[in-house]
């Protein structure tokens, strides 16, 4: 197959990290911008992209792009790419999403409507039917829309990414897979050092530190719509796919991950999340409340969503709550902290100025990664490996 343009979207403000990850999968930029980026692949782009990518939304694979003003010009333009090339004649299609910003066309429905006439009215002519069962496989369409520059993806994973498959059930306020998979990636922890989230909910933090830790893909539990598009992937492309990422898992490794949570019954559910994405043995959960955060040794991570007060009963309790996680922190010699909350007042009761923070949007939420970097450890003391090589 010819080159193809794919699309990752991604949280607002973490574009950077998802570029690394799929330079890092071997796949060329094409462009950055706001939420998504660009790359260029192949059938078997697509099939890794979904399984071994952690911090992009979904995989879009590019059908067109174009400038439209008008109605007329959105229907003509999307007639005018050859939606025969992807969508066979019992296909399902439709527009799943439109979304338009700083754009002449901005109702989302009217984008959608005329998107689909006009796609039927390409497959008609080139099909010579008037009518589809539509009894096929799935080509959902996602549009985007900014500064009228109209683009147009078919939708290869179906259910966002974030649905790793591992988290049936979910505390209160959880973050996504996604996001925390992004965040972790943002600080230097790697699996040689300590792992420690006092907040750990429903426990998304350890559990994609585990799996980065044990280099488990992220997508090798769940089912995606290209599966069924035989007429542009072979299924073998599917299999070598999942088998790359099956070898590619480090099942000799020890680490220090731990989850603490002052709800029992959410820690619960953290161990039952874990358990599911097969990294338990990796992880101590425990019910602890944050004024008892403790850990023997140095150079140790904490990386964690506190409460932010969604209710008003809430919000009253947050001033104290940061107060006690900055002084347990601060009992905690050289390690490092980093926080992502909607907290105003974050920063003022944990008692520290952040060394950085980065405005991240958590769907419509602004929040923002407060950043305490501590100091690295001696270098004498190596890696795990190179440990057990010496010995």
């Amino acid at each position: 197959m010819d080159k193809v343009e794919l699309i990752a979207p991604c949280h607002f403000g973490l574009e950077a990290v998802l570029k690394r990850e799929i330079q890092d999968l071997g796949y060329e930029i094409a462009g950055v911008e706001d939420g998504r980026v660009t790359f260029y692949g192949d059938a078997e782009a697509v099939c890794r992209a979904n399984i071994f990518l952690r911090t992009a939304e979904r995989i879009l694979w590019k059908a067109g792009s174009f400038k439209a003003v008008t109605f007329d010009e959105l229907f003509e333009r999307t007639r005018a790419l050859p939606w025969e090339e992807f969508i066979p004649e019992d296909g399902k299609f439709w527009v799943a999403k439109a979304a338009s910003v700083k754009s002449k066309l901005f109702s989302p429905s009217d984008i959608q409507s005329i998107m689909k006439k006009a796609m039927v009215k390409r497959l008609q002519e080139h099909y010579h039917t008037e009518w589809f069962k539509e009894d096929g496989a799935s080509y959902p369409v996602r549009v985007f829309l900014m500064k009228d520059i109209v683009t147009i993806g078919i939708d290869t994973s179906g259910v966002s990414l974030h649905k790793r498959g591992y988290r049936e059930v979910s505390g209160t306020a959880p973050i996504t897979e996604t996001l925390a998979a992004s965040l972790i990636m943002l600080t230097p922890w790697n699996r040689e050092r300590i792992l420690v989230d006092p907040f750990c909910g429903s426990g998304t933090f350890p559990i994609e530190a585990a799996m980065m830790a044990a280099n488990i893909a992220p997508g090798m539990n769940r089912s995606f719509t290209a599966e069924s598009w035989t007429n542009l992937i072979a299924k073998k492309k599917w299999y070598d796919a999942v088998n790359e990422a099956n070898d590619l898992i480090r099942d000799d490794i020890e680490v220090d991950i731990q989850g603490y949570d002052v709800d029992d019954s959410v820690v619960r559910i953290a161990r039952q999340n874990a358990a599911e994405a097969g990294v338990e043995h990796l992880i101590h959960f425990q019910q602890r409340d944050v004024k008892e955060l403790r850990h023997p040794k140095k150079y140790g991570f904490i990386i964690t969503n506190p409460p932010y007060g969604e209710r008003l009963e809430e919000k009253e309790n947050l001033p104290q709550l940061y107060r006690t996680f900055g002084e347990s922190f601060r009992t905690l010699d050289s390690w490092s902290a980093y926080m992502i909350t909607s907290y105003e007042d974050a920063e003022r009761y944990f008692g520290r100025k952040a060394d950085k923070n980065r405005k991240i949007y958590n769907g419509m939420l602004k929040t923002y990664f407060y950043q305490f970097p501590g100091p690295r450890p001696p270098k004498r003391f190596g890696s795990q490996e190179e440990r057990k090589a010496n010995r």
